[in-house]
């Protein structure tokens, strides 16, 4: 069987690979518009040297059982089309489709009579049923019977992607009862740990919801937090204590960052708007505004701290350095960096501030418009990751 990854991106190149990497012998065409990534997969060299256990498997498979290519004509023969690019949201949090719908369409062009079509990428519920099917129909002149689709949401966690899909639960659903039990007898041959649910909308749900729970949680922690030093009280000590069999606080911090967590909980909180229920989701955007304005939280703090420094210079003056701008500790990724939002924000205050990332180059700083620093020559250190401040003293 040939099966076609289109997306080799943070979640498309591991499961790729995984693929590749099975004992059931599949070939496995990847289809990426980086036309230097194709090359150097197909060299049999990771782009993505931050997964664990990334490069072992693209020396192994790379070019070989795993052929990369920009051209949707080199997967025509594929029976199995796995879609895993990106859904960006507008500035009023919106889906924006465009890239989704980009290679449905182009996949609609080569698809056949029986063949199977996947999506992974995390979207609103009805996506698939509805907005795939539609594009996949125009495209291919097929309707679905004569081809099946279905939803399978990414679990993984960027840096431990193979780890996750070798033993982290996956779910899929199909648009129809057919579509869900081919997609579940073919996603049984590479993933451990699948299960079938009734339907693509259910499995849709499944990876908002789960999104929204962390969400929710963090918001939560952020606020028992303010509140905790607002009181005087050790917040983690308290936390510690708190936590066990039934209670699980979570950590707090800048806010939420990446590609999941800070985007999924809108696609609920708008659907419902639009319906005017507003009182359906009450919950989740106030974990949003409040995982949001952490930045403000933590900004106050650092102008406060400054204030109560001992140095003979003008507050605008004394050298902030934000260690960490990534939106993870470990991922080189700022896409809804809260903590690169902080810095942005105590810049536009007036106030003299650089960043340190281990991730980051000083010269890859200078490019997004920010000033590198080492630590050591500051005079105080806000560590985004730690959620601590240091005095240095400067030089």
């Amino acid at each position: 069987m040939k099966i076609a990854v289109i997306g080799l991106g943070k979640a498309g190149l591991p499961i790729a690979s995984v693929i590749a990497n099975s004992n059931s012998g599949f070939e496995v065409v990847g289809v990426d518009i980086d036309e230097r990534k194709c090359e150097d997969i197909n060299g049999g060299k990771n782009p993505i040297p931050e997964e664990i256990g990334l490069d072992e498997l693209i020396k192994r498979h790379g070019g070989k059982d795993l052929i990369a290519t920009t051209r949707y004509e080199d997967a025509k023969e594929c029976e199995v089309f796995i879609i895993i690019v990106p859904l960006f949201t507008d500035e009023n949090n919106n889906p924006d489709y465009r890239i989704i719908e980009s290679a449905f369409r182009n996949v609609g062009r080569v698809l056949k009579k029986g063949d199977l079509v996947v999506l992974e990428t995390s979207v609103p519920p009805k996506t698939t049923e509805e907005r795939a099917r539609k594009w996949l129909e125009e495209e291919s002149g097929l309707a679905l019977g004569e081809f099946y689709l279905a939803y399978s949401p990414e679990r993984i966690m960027t840096g431990f992607s193979i780890s996750r899909l070798e033993k982290f639960p996956k779910v899929v659903g199909g648009v129809n009862k057919e579509s869900g039990q081919k997609a579940f007898e073919t996603y049984q041959k590479f993933i451990p740990n699948l299960h079938l649910v009734s339907s693509a909308r259910v499995a849709e749900f499944i990876k908002i919801v789960e999104g929204c729970y962390r969400d929710v949680n963090i918001g939560l922690a952020n606020e028992l937090f303010k509140i905790a030093d607002e009181l005087d009280v050790n917040f983690y000590e308290a936390r510690e204590y708190a936590n066990h069999e039934y209670c699980h606080i979570h950590l707090p911090s800048t806010g939420v960052g990446g590609h999941c967590i800070p985007v999924y909980p809108w696609f609920l909180v708008n659907d419902m708007e639009k319906r005017d229920k507003f009182d359906y989701a009450k919950l989740l955007r106030t974990s949003r505004e409040i995982n949001d304005e952490m930045v403000e939280y933590w900004a106050e703090k650092i102008v406060l701290e400054l204030e109560c420094m001992k140095i003979n210079r003008p507050l605008n003056e004394r050298k902030i350095c934000v260690k960490g701008i990534s939106f993870r500790e470990g991922v080189k990724e700022l896409y809804h960096s809260r903590n690169l939002a902080l810095a942005k924000l105590l810049m536009e205050r007036g106030l003299d501030v650089y960043v340190y990332d281990e991730l980051y180059s000083s010269e890859e700083v200078g490019e997004m418009g920010l000033r590198w620093i080492m630590p050591e020559d500051a005079d105080l250190v806000f560590d985004c990751f730690g959620l601590k401040m240091e005095r240095r003293g400067g030089k």
